[in-house]
Order: C-alpha cells, then structure tokens, then sequence
C-alpha cells in the first residue's frame, strides 16, 4: 500500500468567543445556564442539518475553498501552529 502525506496549507483562523465578530459565525443564546451564549457555523459537511455548533474559545477556520469549520480549543494547537 502506498503511503500519503497531506499537503501543508496556509488557513486562516480566528479563536471566537461571546460578543466577539468572527465571519461566518451566528451567534444565538441557549438560555441555558452553563453555555449561555454558543454560536454556529454552516459546513459543507451537513451535519447537523448544516451546522456546525461553536463553544467559546473554539477555533473557526476557513478552508481553501472558502468554506468554514470549528477546531477545539484544546485540539487547535496540536494540529495547527503560527506562520506569521
């Protein structure tokens, strides 16, 4: 079998968080007392009905084609790391 290595590609992203603009990120109370304010995105996966759900201090990044999704807090710097 051969073996593969994913390109390295330059994405932007942006750490979002309630109360702070991050394109492409709707913004909407739960009413709920422990996550009062999340957020979603529209992926091209469709998971859920074509949303992806966005808790404070995840990552939002958009992809080579434009298109938007979330990354973890905690997953963001294992994966990802500044270019300048």
């Amino acid at each position: 079998m051969a073996k593969y290595r994913k390109k390295p590609i330059i994405l932007d992203a942006e750490q979002w968080f309630p109360g702070k603009h991050v394109d492409g990120v709707e913004e909407f109370d739960t009413k709920d007392a422990i996550t009062e304010t999340i957020g979603r995105i529209v992926t091209l996966e469709k998971a859920n009905d074509g949303f992806d759900y966005v808790m404070p201090g995840d990552w939002i990044l958009t992809g080579v084609k434009g298109e938007k999704y979330c990354v973890k807090e905690a997953i963001f710097p294992l994966l990802y790391e500044a270019v300048c």
